[in-house]
């Protein structure tokens, strides 16, 4: 299909194209992504570090005007989002303990309910001859304990990963803060001196998109968290802010999120009340919430400032997650408004931004020169290889 592909694209162009080259080409982005697959446990948190001081970067020069010096400041800043979000954490935890108690009701319901389908399935497939209730739910009850074992295992390596990662952001964020102005200048002693005014406000442009996203994905959270808090107690839900708050925070995670997030609590109604009415009334009031949070508040709040098209969000959503998981799938996609940011400063380039960005017919009139420039420059490029 590549060779199709290189042969039109030579038909088209009217140029001599080297396959060696376009082999060394191809080579070059798989050996990128391979290094991104090796190197994701020290990409990631300085990734999701770029991102936290710059939304941080405010609050440490508010503290630096009050005369605190820099390394204070940073640290100032750090501690005071942390003593946020320990409190946040402090009060879910006290749900968290709560629900723990409950368990071993869960674990007989599920049970329960799991070995009656199985027979009723049973004694009309006849799948298994001499199939009992009982007997199937001693089986799963045995299955059960001996995966337990495997199961704390399991949570215990992902929670030390997690909190080493976590301890990791935090280290590089503090550096990021002390050493902000030393990395623009290093940054811009890259370009001409005549370009530098052009990099320093293209390096402005990529904080303030960082910094915009963020702080919308902050304000759909609270949002999100109070409107599900609210709508699980007037249900009659337990834990309701714990459950409001969970699935805002899901709802980072782009479109995999809001579903993970309303099933949880939908299961948990589903376990513990016996009216069939009370988890289709929770999946009713969740999907209510995300089609308002989808159509009104998410393209007011944090479109605007990203100003990605549809496609290129998707496609960065997948690569993200083919490359470091869930924590792809939430950076990748302000990454690629900075990327946008960054075509949007080269001639040559603004054809990826438009690519990248909301095609509208504006657009389109601006960026349709640039186009047929990009085309001329490309051909010229093939036409030495």
């Amino acid at each position: 299909m590549a060779f199709w592909f290189l042969l039109i694209f030579k038909t088209t162009l009217k140029v001599n194209i080297s396959f060696p080259k376009i082999f060394f080409i191809i080579a070059t982005t798989f050996a990128l992504f391979a290094i991104f697959v090796v190197a994701r446990p020290i990409l990631i948190p300085i990734s999701f570090a770029l991102l936290i001081s710059f939304i941080l970067l405010p609050l440490a020069i508010r503290f630096e005007n009050a005369g605190v010096n820099r390394m204070g400041a940073a640290m100032f800043a750090i501690l005071s989002t942390i003593l946020v979000l320990g409190g946040g954490i402090y009060l879910f935890s006290t749900q968290i303990i709560s629900m723990t108690g409950e368990f071993s009701n869960f674990q007989g319901k599920v049970i329960q309910i799991f070995a009656e389908t199985t027979a009723w399935l049973n004694s009309n497939m006849r799948i298994v001859p001499n199939l009992e209730k009982d007997e199937l739910m001693d089986q799963l009850k045995n299955w059960l304990s001996e995966s337990s074992g495997s199961l704390v295992q399991q949570t215990f390596s992902g929670s030390a990963g997690f909190i080493a990662g976590l301890i990791a952001t935090i280290i590089f964020t503090f550096l990021f803060l002390i050493y902000r102005a030393g990395f623009k200048q290093a940054f811009v002693l890259f370009y001409p001196e005549e370009k530098r005014g052009q990099a320093m406000r293209m390096l402005k442009s990529i904080q303030m998109v960082g910094q915009k996203y963020l702080v919308g994905v902050i304000l759909i959270v609270i949002i999100i968290g109070i409107i599900n808090s609210v709508a699980l107690l007037i249900i009659g839900i337990d834990y309701p802010f714990f459950f409001g708050f969970l699935a805002a925070i899901l709802a980072i995670i782009p479109y995999v999120g809001t579903t993970l997030g309303a099933t949880i609590p939908v299961l948990y109604a589903f376990m513990t009340y016996d009216s069939l009415w009370t988890p289709i009334a929770v999946s009713i009031t969740f999907w209510a919430i995300q089609v308002v949070e989808s159509n009104f508040l998410s393209p007011k709040i944090v479109g605007g400032t990203l100003k990605v098209n549809a496609l290129a969000a998707i496609i960065s959503i997948i690569v993200g997650a083919s490359v470091w998981g869930i924590a792809g799938m939430i950076l990748f996609l302000p990454f690629t408004a900075m990327l946008k940011v960054v075509c949007q400063e080269y001639d040559d380039l603004k054809p990826i931004a438009l690519f990248i960005g909301e095609q509208n017919v504006k657009e389109k009139s601006i960026d349709i020169k640039a186009l047929s420039h990009w085309r001329v420059k490309l051909k010229d490029w093939f036409s030495k290889l």
